[in-house]
């Protein structure tokens, strides 16, 4: 049997703790969705407000946190995987978005159907988009303020 290259070896021991932390990630994220959708469950035939809601939030979180781990250089190294794979992505269910849509087609609401299938994509992606924006904001408030300075790489 071939032995692994040296740089493979190397790269797996840095980072052995990555699984292992996008796995405590999810059970967070999922177990806070699960608690989301129990405080607010769906009658069939109603428009999933949890996931709906669930989805957009999570979406906006994400662009917040990428802000932060990206552009500012902020963070330990398994934050992203924890919070941005594990937190969010288990809290997220676009999955769950899938079957409720496929559910209300079958409940033979189709407009209210289509208003869910393309309202979450567009819900999500202006959510990003705004987690983007506001947390540009705040870099930018944080960095004008006087006697304030950042760590990390500016852009």
């Amino acid at each position: 049997m071939p032995e692994e290259p040296r740089d493979t070896r190397r790269e797996w021991s840095a980072h052995r703790w990555m699984l292992p932390t996008i796995a405590l990630g999810g059970m967070v994220g999922a177990s806070a969705r699960h608690a989301l959708e129990l405080a607010w469950p769906v009658a069939p035939g109603d428009f999933p407000w949890a996931t709906f809601a669930t989805n957009a939030s999570g979406c906006a979180l994400i662009g917040l946190l990428m802000v932060y781990v990206v552009e500012l250089g902020a963070g330990h190294p398994l934050l992203r995987p924890f919070v941005g794979v594990g937190v969010l992505g288990g809290f997220t269910t676009f999955s769950t978005y899938a079957v409720q849509t496929t559910d209300l087609m079958d409940g033979h609401e189709p407009v209210l159907a289509l208003v869910y299938l393309f309202g979450t994509v567009l819900a999500a992606l202006l959510a990003v988009a705004a987690g983007v924006v506001l947390g540009r904001a705040a870099l930018t408030l944080r960095r004008r303020r006087p006697g304030r300075e950042l760590e990390g790489r500016a852009r």
